[in-house]
């Protein structure tokens, strides 16, 4: 799998670049002709050319580009890229701009071409022009370029190259090892022409979809997924990723929502409006259909005090610096999403075709270290509606001490957000002590935090992401229990609202020494004995279980203060009856169970040692101590098959 590339422009170079601009200012008399810029389309040939630089990209392997006299396609020089292995401390990846800050004009160019090879086949991320560590104004990217080990001419096509009458960005390109490998790739004859080859331009946004937006007034969404599709010399349709700047945008009805010209839609009033584009005079394909209510509600502003505060994204905090909201994990996640919507001065996080979407703080910044932090806080807002037994998960990692991922020390705990909390355009509320993470062994160098969806859950809005201390209070009830995972095909449930339960005689049979409650946790049904000193369950009277397919049995518990726990299946035998000759029983014990936090005990059947039959399951029996004083909250019972 090839390795997810980030990218950072250096900060003092647009720092140093800015104040050079700055201190050249002069003003310009109304009858100043505008200076034009040199039509020199030559990137690389044997050599610079005039005014270009080297900038790599921050993390990136800075010794990666070299000049090669050995190997080239023509003349005397090549460019050559030397990509790094995974993992090489002197650098992720390879990527680097080739800007000329003195700008050229390349109106009269369609096209960035080159001929480029390799040590093996390879696929460039991402190649293109238009970036310069400024604005990226004309900003251009061809994704996956395949390298052969022979010599091949590549065309990227300019979308519109009257925009580029003074650009500063004539090459870029990120690229990281294939399958874990580095490689080398060079470029020669690197330059812009006028091929007049180049046909058919097909521009989009939104992928060529007309999408629905509902949203609310004050809120800013940006069109995303610009892209113009041309046909090339060769007969071969090329896509390539275009910046806002090159299209031309419209509102139906500006009255309820405008756009500007970077694509950032502003929802102004109740109503609808259709959000097109035009490239070069050419229609887009696809569009954005503002459905827009009334005003919006922010999520509630947190009350912790900022010195019990590590907050990750959040308005009301100074926040730690994070390497991204979205490491679009290629190839499995499918979420997009943008960390600049805003509402009213409130900045949020949207979410759209969410599969799992991480935000992660480990390659270039630090970890984080909330040794001190009891709890974790999140505020989610679904932007669709939710299904019954839809749920999301919330996710937080830690790398260890090593402080790499893929390592022995690696932990990370879940929380699941049932589908009672989520309600379509409205914020939940979740605060979750780490003592409910019980898969995060430890939280000196957290990494990750991630959103997991079951696939239902796909546009959600994210705000006040961070962890905080309440001072050390440690919870007497818990919060519902977490979601079971096992496919209802595989599973025989006792009690469990994620599944069709089978008829249980009684939850409390009159020899049990306990009080039992049944309680609902955040709209999740839970048991709750009291008082605990042994109690039995009862399958009997018709509603004897054959498990006899099933490999585990497993019951969700959180309790605030036993010691000991014991867990015993009793099955009658083949007569069905109980002391017929032929029942079995066995019992498992759990010492100085977890307080505080749900435990999820997923035991298999082959543990129950002296059960020498699962066919006719008729009492489960749980006890522990402190005898007659225990407290424990049970959910989730049921057998399942791995």
């Amino acid at each position: 799998m090839k390795k997810n590339i980030i990218m950072k422009s250096n900060l003092l170079l647009l720092l140093a670049i800015t104040f050079i601009f700055s201190s050249c200012e002069r003003d310009i008399s109304e009858d100043a002709t505008l200076a034009t810029f040199p039509k020199n389309g030559n990137v690389f040939i044997d050599d610079f050319s005039s005014g270009l630089e080297y900038l790599p990209f921050e993390g990136s392997f800075f010794a990666a580009f070299s000049v090669d006299t050995e190997t080239k396609y023509d003349g005397t020089a090549a460019m050559r890229f030397d990509v790094p292995n995974v993992n090489d401390p002197n650098g992720a990846y390879a990527g680097a701009i080739f800007p000329d800050y003195g700008k050229r004009d390349l109106s009269d160019f369609d096209a960035l071409t080159f001929w480029a090879k390799a040590t093996k086949k390879g696929t460039i991320n991402e190649i293109g022009f238009g970036q310069d560590f400024l604005d990226n104004k004309y900003l251009v990217t061809y994704k996956n370029l395949e390298l052969t080990t022979n010599w091949r001419q590549y065309t990227i096509a300019i979308p519109d190259a009257s925009k580029l009458t003074q650009e500063a960005g004539l090459f870029w390109y990120a690229e990281g090892p294939e399958n874990d490998e580095g490689y080398s790739f060079w470029i020669d004859e690197l330059k812009f022409e006028k091929l007049g080859t180049i046909a058919q331009p097909r521009p989009s946004i939104f992928n060529g979809a007309d999408v629905t937006i509902s949203t609310s007034a004050g809120i800013t969404n940006n069109v995303v997924d610009l892209a113009q599709t041309l046909n090339l010399e060769n007969g071969q349709d090329q896509t390539i990723f275009c910046a806002p700047a090159y299209f031309e945008f419209s509102s139906s009805d500006p009255a309820v929502a405008t756009v500007s010209e970077l694509g950032v839609i502003t929802a102004l009033s109740a109503g609808e409006a259709v959000i097109t584009a035009t490239l070069n005079g050419i229609e887009a394909k696809g569009s954005a259909i503002m459905n827009v209510v009334g005003s919006f509600d922010t999520a509630p502003i947190p009350t912790q005090d900022p010195n019990d505060v590590i907050s990750i994204f959040s308005d009301a905090y100074i926040n730690v610096p994070v390497d991204y909201y979205n490491g679009y994990w290629l190839p499995f996640s499918t979420t997009q999403g943008q960390d600049d919507i805003n509402v009213n001065g409130d900045n949020i996080i949207a979410y759209t075709e969410l599969n799992f979407v991480g935000i992660q703080f480990l390659v270039d910044v630090p970890t984080i270290n909330a040794a001190t932090m009891t709890h974790l806080h999140v505020d989610v807002q679904p932007r669709e509606d939710v299904d019954p037994g839809d749920y999301l998960i919330v996710r937080v990692a830690d790398v260890g001490p090593d402080n790499e991922f893929g390592t022995d020390d690696d932990t990370s705990g879940d929380f699941t957000i049932s589908s009672s909390n989520l309600v379509n355009g409205e914020w939940y509320s979740l605060d979750i002590p780490f003592s409910e993470l019980p898969g995060l062994a430890g939280r000196s160098n957290l990494s990750q935090f991630v959103f997991v969806s079951d696939a239902t859950i796909s546009s959600l809005y994210v705000d006040n992401v961070y962890f905080y201390d309440n001072g050390g209070v440690t919870p007497t009830e818990p919060s519902a229990a977490p979601t079971p995972t096992q496919d209802d095909v595989n599973v025989i449930s006792l009690f469990s609202n994620a599944y069709t339960n089978v008829g249980v005689d009684t939850w409390r049979t009159d020899w049990s020494m306990a009080t039992l409650e049944d309680i609902q946790i955040d709209g999740d049904d839970t048991k709750k004995y009291t008082e605990l000193d042994f109690v039995g369950v009862e399958t009997v009277g018709g509603n004897l279980i054959d498990a006899s397919g099933m490999t585990h049995f497993r019951m969700d518990v959180w309790t605030p203060n036993m010691t000991t726990f014991r867990i015993k299946l009793v099955d009658f035998g083949a007569d069905g009856e109980f002391a017929g000759g032929d029942d079995s029983e066995h019992e498992v014990v759990f010492e100085n169970p977890a307080q505080g936090q749900w435990v999820s005990y997923d035991i298999p059947l082959s543990d129950f040692q002296g059960l020498t039959s699962s066919t006719n399951m008729a009492q489960f029996i749980f006890s522990g101590l402190p005898a007659g004083g225990g407290t424990v909250y049970v959910d989730n019972v049921y057998f399942y098959a791995e």
